[in-house]
């Protein structure tokens, strides 16, 4: 149930009728407890646009539509504050049958969503650099299905162009079995030294490149083999982080070459080719660069090679056609923002996709050092994404012995693993899309504050409640009571997730469900510290052990949606 788009809809109706306006008030949750459970604004600027005999004060409209919008069945009371805002008292008896129903409901237009995310070089491990994309991109798959949209992931590899060339000749020379190609960063390292050093194994890449491009048969197996090798080091990558990403997703760089050809003749076709120093380039007047001069999307080289921009513009065209996308989400970071402004553009001009289709690119800004800096190994190189995680989870297994000794060898080793890995995925999630952000491991790792640990623990507390109660199946089927402040608080909360996932899934910030967590986390604390549970004589014993099985469960729903782990004991 997502109660602020149902309490909006009913203010709109009243608004309509006092105002003669289409505009809808704006309704949200209030930031203090005495302004009620939420908040309808809108009497200011309805009064200002108001004129002649219908000129109203703020607050006289605002009484006019709380005498008129009909919320009985949701409302306590309505109260006008100040010059024109309508506070919101929801019904106790309202609060604890919502609670009832399920906790997420289908959106009434569901779509079709391609998110492209994570999309890793395939010549490399993967590094902190995949980080962001690969769990942002996740988490709003994974909020988007919950909420009944078709999601479409596509892992967007980077398997194809020149560099291929020089890592097969090297492959080549050291044979498919390479013990190198176990840690793919020094097979790189070594191939591209190769590269640099020797001539004659530079003519020999180039010339692989031109037989890989060709389709030459061994080439293509050989490369191949590189790829498997390649993409099974990924999804080991991905089956640890807790991703969704399987091979099945992998839409690489290379699907779309058969189609490039096409794409250039579909460009020309619509007139929109321009030859510009031997390379073909589309140019369109929206673009200029800080001298006025129009910037141009290069789409083919002078030497006919085709560039990203080429590829972007078939999936594009794929995604639209093939897969029938509602929309398309590309999570990478800010700094391809004018590339993706560009292909976008391109594709609506070129046919390739219609309105029906929002393309949208999601950017995210950097993790940062200590100093400010992109984050870097001690010695400036790239951190290893796996190399990050061994370190997580080694100082998460020793914050949890020195938490809870008690644990076994085993159970310690798991709420490690769903620590610190939760831990390093919570930290970046829980930050704004499009900010920087500095790496902290100290902040990451505490069970204090808006983090992972924090809301495991949380989640782990309410299960060592269950442990010493009686929690049956009467229970839960029983009346909820919101007798106390704390326990309606928490129920306003509990009753938000719909709204939070909506807004979400909507503008593409899992920041936000980050959010509602920690308020739900703290509700519940403040709840717990005032009402008693299982001392508590019944009914009200069996109401509140209800009500914090309710807490649990959308805790773990939503920090399942984030692709984060719970534990039962921490």
């Amino acid at each position: 149930m997502n109660l602020r788009a149902l309490l909006t809809d009913r203010f709109a109706r009243a608004f309509a009728r006092v105002t003669g306006s289409d505009a809808a008030p704006l309704v949200q949750p209030s930031g203090k407890p005495e302004f009620g459970d939420y908040q309808a604004n809108g009497a200011m600027a309805a009064a200002k646009a108001l004129t002649g005999d219908a000129k109203r004060s703020p607050r006289q409209i605002a009484e006019q539509i709380v005498a008129e919008v009909q919320v009985e069945d949701l409302v306590d009371r309505l109260e006008v504050a100040g010059p024109g805002f309508i506070n919101i008292h929801l019904k106790p008896a309202f609060l604890a049958g919502a609670l009832k129903t399920p906790p997420v409901e289908p959106v009434r237009s569901p779509q079709r969503v391609v998110v492209d995310y994570s999309s890793p070089n395939l010549a490399k491990e993967m590094h902190v650099g995949h980080l962001r994309s690969t769990i942002i991109g996740d988490a709003l798959a994974r909020i988007l299905a919950a909420l009944g949209h078709t999601v479409i992931r596509q892992n967007h590899v980077g398997d194809w162009g020149t560099q291929f060339g020089m890592l097969l000749a090297y492959l080549e020379e050291t044979g498919e079995g390479s013990e190198e190609l176990k840690d793919l960063e020094d097979f790189y390292r070594a191939a591209k030294q190769r590269f640099d050093e020797d001539a004659t194994f530079a003519e020999r890449a180039r010339a692989k490149v031109v037989a890989l491009q060709a389709g030459e048969a061994d080439t293509r197996a050989l490369w191949h083999r590189f790829i498997q090798i390649s993409l099974s080091h990924c999804q080991a990558t991905y089956d640890r982080l807790g991703v969704t990403l399987t091979l099945a997703d992998v839409m690489a760089e290379s699907a779309y070459n058969d189609d490039l050809p096409a794409v250039i003749a579909a460009l020309e076709a619509r007139g929109l080719l321009t030859v510009s120093e031997g390379a073909r380039c589309v140019f369109l007047d929206e673009f200029k660069g800080k001298d006025g001069k129009p910037l141009p999307l290069i789409v083919q080289k002078s030497d006919g090679g085709y560039l990203y921009a080429t590829t972007d513009l078939a999936a594009v065209r794929y995604r639209a056609r093939q897969l029938e996308a509602d929309r398309s989400l590309y999570l990478t970071d800010a700094r391809q923002a004018l590339h993706f402004r560009q292909v976008f553009a391109v594709a609506r001009e070129a046919g390739f996709a219609g309105n029906g289709l929002s393309l949208e690119h999601q950017p995210f800004g950097n993790m940062l050092g200590s100093d400010g800096k992109p984050f870097k190994t001690r010695d400036g190189g790239v951190v290893k994404l796996n190399d990050l995680l061994d370190e997580a989870v080694a100082r998460a297994y020793n914050l949890v012995g020195e938490k809870n000794p008690e644990l076994s060898e085993a159970e310690r080793r798991d709420v490690a693993d769903a620590v610190g890995v939760g831990a390093v995925k919570y930290a970046d999630l829980s930050k704004n899309r499009t900010s920087d952000y500095v790496f902290d491991w100290d902040q990451m790792l505490s069970f204090d504050g808006n983090t992972a640990p924090y809301l495991q623990y949380a989640y782990s507390r309410i299960q060592s409640i269950f442990r010493r109660g009686n929690l049956d199946d009467a229970v839960l089927a029983g009346e909820i009571r919101l007798d106390r402040e704390e326990e309606r608080t928490l129920a306003v909360v509990l009753l938000r997730l719909q709204e939070v996932l909506e807004q979400s899934a909507r503008e593409g910030y899992p920041h936000f469900l980050c959010s509602w967590l920690f308020e739900l986390a703290a509700a519940f604390t403040r709840f717990y510290e005032s009402c008693p549970i299982l001392n508590e004589a019944e009914p009200v014993r069996s109401s509140r052990l209800a009500l914090s099985w309710i807490t649990a469960e959308r805790l773990k729903l939503g920090l399942d949606l984030l692709g984060i782990r719970t534990v039962p004991r921490m």
